[in-house]
């Protein structure tokens, strides 16, 4: 281990030090916040795009905190090595067992209640606004985010850690995945969204996309908003947001409706 600083993020401060298991600390001002512990060979690119907008303003009150733990403080050797060659020969290298097994183990101490662990790896579930409810229900999550060729089997199996995807795709390390399922997860905590009746109407809550939005000017290009949005009307704007929710899922993404 070392002792430059691992960033947190909130108002919560750590610092790595000789005893790793130090870095989860409880801390009684935030106590049984909602939690995300990331564990990168990259952790000064977090908070990044989480640390704007809603998610940062969030953070900043305590709402939900971030840590992250750098998978490199666990490497082995003089040099920190965390990754070796593959097994019966190929390309590439694979993160370690036993360095990213220890990065686990420290990451999950003192974790509470109901606390999963996730892999991103185009191999997995796909990331789905079903997972992001699920998540923000839960005490906390740990995403580990992989390089190179991947982590070795083992450790998935030996934590039980679930694999998510952000999609048919391969990316160079799981960080971007780890932003895109943090930011789904994060703004439907309580109090993350000023109006929470946005949440119920936009796309994938009630298992369709979202109908089409409009604000001012009345007209623009040519183009003006339909006229039952501006009829005052409560309950036909219901029925047409209802029917063009229904029509762009058909036309866009039939195999919702199935």
């Amino acid at each position: 281990m070392t002792d430059a600083p691992n960033r947190s993020h909130g108002r919560k401060a750590i610092r790595i030090t000789a005893q790793p298991r130090d870095l989860m600390d409880p801390n009684p001002e935030l106590a049984g916040v909602w939690t995300a512990r990331v564990i990168t060979l990259m952790p000064d690119t977090f908070p990044g795009i989480l640390g704007e907008s809603l998610t940062g303003k969030a953070l900043r009150e305590g709402r939900w905190q971030l840590e992250t733990i750098n998978l490199r403080s666990y490497g082995e050797g003089k040099h920190k090595n965390v990754d070796d060659t593959p097994a019966g020969g190929g390309a590439g290298m694979v993160l370690r067992p036993d360095v990213v097994g220890r990065a686990v183990e420290d990451a999950m101490s003192g974790t509470r209640g109901n606390w999963p662990i996730l892999y991103m790896s185009p191999r997995g579930k796909r990331i789905d606004q079903q997972m992001a409810r699920t998540l923000s229900a839960c005490d906390g999550v740990t995403i580990l985010c992989g390089r190179f060729e991947g982590v070795d089997e083992r450790v998935l199996e030996h934590y039980g850690i679930q694999e998510v995807s952000l999609g048919d795709f391969v990316m160079t390390g799981g960080e971007i995945a780890a932003y895109a399922l943090l930011d789904a997860t994060v703004r439907l905590l309580p109090g993350v969204l000023g109006n929470a009746e946005s949440i119920e109407e936009e796309s994938f809550s009630n298992g369709m996309l979202e109908h089409p939005q409009y604000t001012r000017p009345a007209e623009w290009k040519g183009r003006t908003i339909p006229d039952v949005l501006m009829s005052g009307h409560h309950g036909k704007v219901a029925e047409w947001r209802k029917a063009e929710s229904e029509r762009i899922t058909r036309e866009r993404r039939p195999d919702l409706l199935e």
